[in-house]
């Protein structure tokens, strides 16, 4: 399926309600570095989370003559300027997919049930929100979309947004990148993952608060610096290679293997920031005691816990739901210490987005 397939050309004016939730994800495997149009040097994996999401409601109408504005927005009921300059390049990037953005005017609210910066992907919640909404737009001209290419071209929208929004649509495991080893990957949209172990159905996602503030690079900055990053090819041919060693580990339950690649790629994300031009550092002291006290906590108890990072210093505990007390000791005895403000949240796998009814 290439872009051309998602143009959607019909025009009807329309007005009314859409209302979508859509949670964050986790990358197991990482994607770091683009090209074009919000497409990944290399393939990635992610685990969908469950209560982390983000609920985005929006009002439509027809546009009046010559009015100039396309939308509104309010996140967590507050205008948020900041947030505008990435909506409007949003919306224009799907200008052509969706047709209805041309003639209609959009009063979006947005909120999150988790923390600003608290170390989860808020774009990835926000804009696979957003697209899922537009999406239902696009299906009231069109009501004979059906629910496959309604999700995969949510997805393919979600990327023009975020490319880990791509990830968000379904669960409870994602791929997304062209990969040899997975049937119907694709750069172009997410695709969920059928063939896993029960095992993996049960994972916690705990999230350690390292650092409350927002992170000092972004990640689009941090994208385009692989560009020039004299490891790059050496990282996107790891990540490929990894893919398919994850593929065996997930149908066959191997924790064990498990634990390897996943905190080999989230060491291996940090590497790449440390050896760009201009370098940068996220992890913080913190961060190193943590990881620390996981190896040794693992080592004395056998228990199949381990942390992954995304770009930023906040710590992702990822273990079975079998575990959760066990865990969540540790954490108050040993873990917490090194949080802000003490601060963590407990998520667990979830199963994709879900549609609101208003």
């Amino acid at each position: 399926m290439f872009s051309e397939d998602f143009i959607f050309k019909r025009v009807k004016l329309v007005s009314g309600f859409s209302s979508w939730e859509s949670p964050s994800n986790i990358a197991l495997i990482k994607y770091w570095g683009k090209f074009d149009e919000q497409l990944p040097k290399n393939p990635s994996i992610s685990f969908t989370l469950s209560n982390c999401k983000t609920i985005t409601k929006i009002k439509y109408r027809p546009k009046k003559e010559n009015e100039e504005q396309d939308f509104s927005f309010l996140f967590n009921g507050t205008e948020m300027k900041s947030f505008h300059e990435k909506i409007s390049q949003f919306i224009k990037r799907i200008s052509q997919y969706i047709s209805a953005v041309n003639y209609h005017f959009f009063d979006i609210e947005s909120h999150n049930t988790f923390p600003h910066s608290s170390g989860i992907a808020s774009s990835a919640s926000a804009m696979s929100s957003l697209a899922l909404c537009f999406m239902e737009i696009e299906k009231k001209i069109d009501s004979k979309i059906s629910k496959a290419y309604f999700l995969k071209k949510a997805s393919f929208l979600a990327r023009l947004g975020s490319g880990s929004a791509s990830r968000s649509i379904e669960g409870p495991i994602v791929y997304w990148g062209d990969s040899q080893a997975y049937k119907n990957s694709s750069s172009l949209y997410g695709v969920a993952l059928k063939e896993i172990s029960p095992i993996f159905n049960t994972y916690r996602d705990t999230i350690l608060i390292i650092d409350g503030n927002e992170k000092k690079v972004s990640s689009s900055k941090g994208h385009q610096l692989m560009n020039s990053n004299p490891y790059a090819e050496n990282r996107f041919n790891q990540a490929n290679k990894n893919m398919k060693i994850l593929q065996e580990i997930l149908k066959k339950g191997d924790l064990k293997g498990f634990i390897e690649i996943v905190e080999l790629e989230a060491l291996s994300l940090h590497a790449m920031m440390m050896t760009s031009s201009p370098s940068f550092i996220l992890l913080h002291p913190n961060t190193l005691f943590v990881i620390n006290e996981v190896y040794e906590y693992r080592k004395n108890t056998s228990v199949p816990i381990c942390f992954t990072l995304d770009a930023g210093a906040n710590i992702h505990l990822l273990y079975p739901n079998q575990y959760f007390k066990k865990v969540q000791l540790f954490i108050s005895e040993r873990l917490l210490k090194y949080c802000h403000l003490k601060q963590f949240i407990n998520d667990s796998i979830g199963f994709g987005s879900k549609k609101i009814q208003l």
